[in-house]
């Protein structure tokens, strides 16, 4: 089974007419309600810097959608922690607001694309300046919304020396906790129980307060198409379980999209999980362009038992795809290896 691309796609692309957004519109976050779809995509210009903003974008049928603003609706702060660029938002919703999950820098990341891989721009500020400066790392931070166009920053969710940028959280409490999904780099050897970054859960009183010596692994990468893996889209519910799209990296760096559904009450516990991919990088808007190869999924709503999905293609462009809940739910189950015995593994 493979998710169905739009024939249209890309859905939205980068537009020359905005010095912020003229190079590159990928990675959105994704949000249904009331008859409309919300995209908040991270976008970039052509800057030396790659400075990285979000724009949002607004549809009645999921597929055509039109900017809402010439301007980003969210951007790096002028001093803060977050200085250097927000990306990849991740959305759900409690109460009146909307919880977005951003990766972030405290300096913008320049253009990665002519780097070496994970190589971004760093500055030395001295030997006594803490790592999360000197080497530039991504943390992850929580802003609140009602609109999506004006935000709340509440600050950083990860620890400051952890290269941690897919951190997702998931729709609802879970036996009264909060809980996320999250991929840090550093977590790998014999310690951690894998030889490649794993995707973890943890669970927390306060949205804010995550205790990761309290993390177990959820899963880590099992076929060669998937060598290194993170979270891609807030988990969905679903009857038989919830429902998680995930990226695999293999070993030339081709990005491709999984599936898995994890126990309603234990989401540690992995019900079934794709063996075969569900979408692999076929066109050349997904083949050609920053990061030649990718498909990134990073939201996922569902209308009318049917999954649609929103990625970021080659780094540059946003695409969607869809399917019917029933048959993927179907799909994951058929196509799982046999879990019966899982080992959960601590941090």
């Amino acid at each position: 089974m493979k998710l169905k691309k739009n024939s249209e796609n890309p859905i939205l692309s980068p537009n020359p007419n905005n010095s912020w957004e003229n190079l590159a519109v990928c990675n959105p976050g994704a949000w249904y309600e009331d008859g409309k779809f919300y995209l908040l995509y991270r976008a970039a210009g052509d800057d030396e810097d790659h400075l990285i903003h979000f724009g949002l974008a607004v549809s009645d049928d999921g597929f055509t959608f039109k900017r809402v603003s010439d301007q980003p609706v969210f951007s790096p702060s002028s001093d803060g922690p977050d200085a250097g660029c927000v990306e990849d938002a991740r959305i759900v919703k409690f109460d009146d607001y909307y919880y977005v999950t951003y990766a972030y820098r405290p300096f913008p990341p320049g253009q990665y694309w002519t780097m070496a891989p994970d190589q971004v721009n760093v500055a030395n500020h001295g030997q006594n300046a803490p790592a999360v400066v000197n080497k530039n790392i991504a943390n992850t931070g929580l802003a609140i919304t009602k609109d999506f166009k004006s935000f709340k920053r509440l600050g950083r969710m990860t620890e400051t020396v952890l290269d941690d940028r897919d951190v997702i959280l998931f729709p609802e409490k879970i036996n009264g906790k909060y809980a996320l999904l999250n991929r840090p780099k550093e977590w790998i050897g014999p310690d951690y129980g894998c030889k490649y970054p794993a995707i973890w859960l943890t669970l927390s009183d306060d949205m804010m307060n995550w205790d990761y010596s309290t993390s177990v692994m959820v899963i880590q990468g099992e076929e060669a198409w998937e060598e290194k893996i993170g979270g891609s889209t807030p988990p969905l519910y679903t009857e038989d379980g919830w429902l998680t799209l995930y990226h695999g990296v293999d070993n030339k760096g081709i990005y491709r999209v999984g599936a898995m559904l994890l126990d309603l009450e234990n989401p540690a516990k992995v019900l079934a999980k794709t063996k075969d991919f569900i979408m692999e990088p076929e066109f050349d808007y997904e083949n050609e362009g920053l990061y030649n190869g990718c498909v990134f999924p990073t939201g996922n709503v569902i209308v009318d038992n049917t999954l649609y999905v929103y990625y970021g293609a080659a780094d540059q462009y946003c695409g969607v795809a869809t399917c019917k809940v029933d048959e993927l739910v179907g799909f994951i189950k058929s196509n799982s290896r046999e879990r019966a015995n899982q080992e959960v593994v601590n941090a």
